[in-house]
């Protein structure tokens, strides 16, 4: 029996294929056209008589970050048709007072209001749908009215409306994607998913199609939650696979942790363009209602994934007052790192790792590097420097994912990842007093490795906003957002008995202090409907390392400096300890 999975990322496609507990990796270039990628790397791999096959995907999130999306139309109850523009008057940058907000994703010119009126208890104003406006060129709608998070009637009927009068238009209903109180944050998460609906729905059916060419199961892809759903569902609402392959690799990292003894970790997915981290507690990654990218909140549930703009090909520069920078731009996979060979003559990490002896002469796939156009690249720039610059930026991710969180990160195990993630992980975990490394077999393709992982997973919400004395009976499994009468935001507390004192002791713990004779309001209620993973064997060499000592696995390269030592595991990950 097996089980496939494909991850693309702006650098490198993985592929990752377990048949019988035996796994086979490739990682192929990305092609602008992503979906070759993913049938060249299934190829690379030797798919064949596969049962299933899982996907993570960056287009929704490239598409988002280029502004690469469909022209979008925005539908709101009349006044409140600048909604979008409004956003919450605070500022971009508190400090900065010219600093400005992304612009949003839909012109003032395509929002519209339409004659309703909504309140708490019901409605107020009839809808008139003779108001609706006319879409013009838009090619997506996003439908926000008020209060549809609780009566979704007016909106469900505006939806319905668009949808009848231009069945080209794709139109997204904000008690679809996102039905939740904050009128703002759940207009910017409806607009976002319209805006990604027609480029992802694109990609989704080119694959489907080619999948069906090659005698590939259907794919199922991953959302940003953790979880798989079939493409019908992911190119409906494109705004729930934004992190689709950083939470890919999450996913494996927990996988990898929880099988090596460790519930507890922390995961560092460093690639060619970006580094992903994120808390793992009690086995399960951190999850968060909401989160901004590129400065539109999104508020989907998301596997807690804290992203910087820096990896093995970011570019190492120095600025006009002659600090050495590195990243966010990219060497990208072409032309690649100076040492690649393919044209590159700037420098980047990748390439200050190869002169500090950080990395083999030939990479997997039988990539010769460079070692004199490394040189030339770094010209006066010092190889040690670069790296240490890239590292301090590291370090402030790891500390935003633990700290920040309230985390001791001397408790947890550093799972190491990606190309180059095993290339920084010890010198990171020196410097957060971490004394357990953890290095996956499969590190190079750790996110596809996830993605044959993952459950399928459907997440649900119901927005309450109500006392908790007056809620009613609550689902048994979950989680409620609680919050004190006049607060305004929530603490997530698992669902189960003594709902009340567990809010109040995680209050107590988050902030300090605890008031037990206030009343308790219930925001919402979060559930999903899970369907488990298929069971995941696995092996790997066994082998022990005593630093300093360079250790090439398949896809990555692991650096062991002085003071560290380990020895694999019956899965094959490599644990390190720090003397």
């Amino acid at each position: 029996m097996a089980f496939l999975g494909v991850d693309v990322g702006g650098t490198f496609t993985d592929a990752v294929l377990l048949d019988g507990g035996v796994v086979r990796t490739a990682k192929v270039p990305t092609a602008p056209r992503q979906e070759e990628s993913v049938l060249e790397a299934a190829a690379a791999v030797g798919a064949a008589g596969v049962e299933r096959f899982t996907h993570g995907t960056t287009i929704a999130t490239n598409a988002l970050l280029e502004r690469r999306g469909a022209r979008t139309a925005f539908v709101a109850t009349a006044g409140f048709e600048h909604l979008l523009h409004l956003r919450r008057q605070d500022r971009a940058h508190l400090y900065r007072l010219c600093a400005a907000h992304p612009e949003p994703l839909v012109p003032l010119e395509r929002c519209f209001g339409v004659s309703e009126r909504m309140g708490p208890e019901g409605v107020l104003e009839p809808l008139d749908l003779d108001s609706l406006p006319d879409l013009g060129d838009a090619e997506a709608a996003a439908v926000c009215l008020l209060f549809s998070f609780r009566h979704p009637a007016h909106e469900r009927a505006v939806a319905e409306a668009l949808r009848a009068r231009r069945p080209d238009v794709h139109v997204v209903a904000s008690h679809e994607a996102a039905p939740e109180f904050r009128e703002y944050e759940r207009a910017s998460t409806t607009a976002v998913d319209a805006y990604l609906g027609p480029v992802l729905r694109g990609y989704l059916e080119a694959l489907a199609a080619a999948c069906g060419r090659e005698g590939l199961p259907q794919p199922l892809v991953m959302r940003s939650s953790g979880g798989l759903v079939d493409v019908a569902e992911a190119a409906a609402h494109a705004a729930f696979a934004l992190l689709s392959g950083p939470a890919a690799g999450v996913v494996g990292a927990a996988l990898a942790a929880g099988r090596a003894g460790f519930p507890d970790a922390i995961s560092l997915d460093i690639g060619g363009t970006s580094t992903d981290v994120c808390a793992i507690v009690g086995g399960r990654p951190a999850r968060s209602a909401e989160r901004e990218v590129d400065g539109l909140p999104v508020r989907l549930p998301t596997v807690d994934v804290h992203t910087v703009g820096a990896g093995g090909g970011s570019l190492v520069r120095l600025d006009a007052g002659g600090a050495l920078r590195v990243g966010p731009e990219s060497a990208g996979a072409v032309p690649g790192p100076a040492c690649y060979g393919r044209g590159g003559g700037r420098p980047t990490v990748t390439d200050a790792n190869l002169l500090l002896g950080r990395l083999p002469g030939r990479l997997a796939g039988g990539l010769e590097l460079d070692r004199d156009a490394a040189l030339r690249a770094l010209g006066a720039i010092g190889a040690a420097a670069g790296v240490a610059v890239v590292e301090a930026e590291l370090l402030r991710a790891l500390r935003v994912a633990s700290v920040e969180r309230g985390l001791d990160p001397r408790g947890f195990a550093l799972v190491a990842f990606g190309g180059a993630g095993p290339l920084h992980a010890c010198a990171l975990a020196d410097e957060l007093d971490m004394r357990t490394v953890l290095v996956p077999a499969a590190a190079g393709v750790l996110s596809a490795l996830g993605l044959v992982a993952a459950e399928e997973r459907r997440d649900r919400v119901r927005s309450l906003v109500v006392p908790l004395a007056a809620a009613g009976e609550l689902p048994a499994e979950g989680e409620a957002e609680l919050r004190y009468a006049g607060q305004s935001h929530e603490l997530a507390v698992p669902l189960g008995s003594d709902l009340a004192e567990r809010f109040h002791r995680l209050h107590e713990e988050r902030y300090g202090y605890a008031d037990r004779d206030r009343r308790l309001e219930l925001a919402a209620v979060r559930t999903a409907d899970v369907r488990p993973a298929p069971a995941v064997r696995l092996r790997g060499p066994r082998r022990r390392v005593h630093g300093p000592e360079l250790v090439e696995l398949d896809g990555a390269t692991c650096w062991v400096p002085a003071g560290w030592a380990g020895e694999t595991n019956a899965d094959g990950t490599l644990v390190l300890e720090r003397a």
